[in-house]
């Protein structure tokens, strides 16, 4: 079987050789239509490549934004505990002041002014909580009978999560 290059005229197909043998067939030679090459990019891909990476930089930023206050209030809560059982541990090591009531005070209270130990602790404790966390207050409770006492530590956290919070802690001294 041979193939022969042929032409097509008057629709058609004539070979270039003409043969009588079956086994021989007749290919049409065809000129294949140039490809135009694309050399570069449209102005529309690249407004769409410009859309789609602001996009995906503004969702980067606002995750950023949330991770970090997020971060901050996390720290907030981390404090405010660190602070509580601190004053706690004060009053375990003046159990007597603390069952007396010598540490008991409310959240709007003013600081304690006087020299003894409890005074002098809550005093500190209070100090601590303002410096430590943004308009930090605190309050004690403690019932004499029981040796149990309530610890509450209000900050503002409106760069995080709500605007005010409350950490309560329940220890027995």
């Amino acid at each position: 079987m041979r193939g022969l290059i042929g032409t097509r005229k008057n629709n058609k197909l004539q070979c270039n050789r003409k043969s009588n043998n079956t086994k021989d067939f007749c290919m049409l030679a065809t000129t294949k239509p140039r490809l135009q090459r694309q050399i570069g990019f449209s102005l529309v891909e690249v407004l769409v490549a410009i859309v789609v990476m602001s996009l995906g930089a503004l969702g980067f930023a606002a995750l950023q934004i949330t991770g970090l206050s997020s971060n901050k209030s996390a720290f907030d809560r981390s404090q405010a505990s660190i602070l509580a059982y601190d004053i706690v541990d004060a009053m375990r090591s003046n159990r007597t002041a603390a069952l007396k009531g010598g540490y008991d005070r409310t959240l709007t209270a003013a600081p304690p002014t006087g020299t003894t130990i409890a005074e002098t602790d809550v005093s500190t404790w209070l100090s601590n909580l303002e410096s430590r966390l943004p308009s930090g207050s605190g309050a004690i409770s403690v019932t004499s009978s029981t040796g149990e006492v309530s610890i509450t530590v209000s900050w503002d956290d409106s760069k995080g999560a709500q605007s005010a919070r409350n950490l309560k802690i329940n220890s027995r001294l």
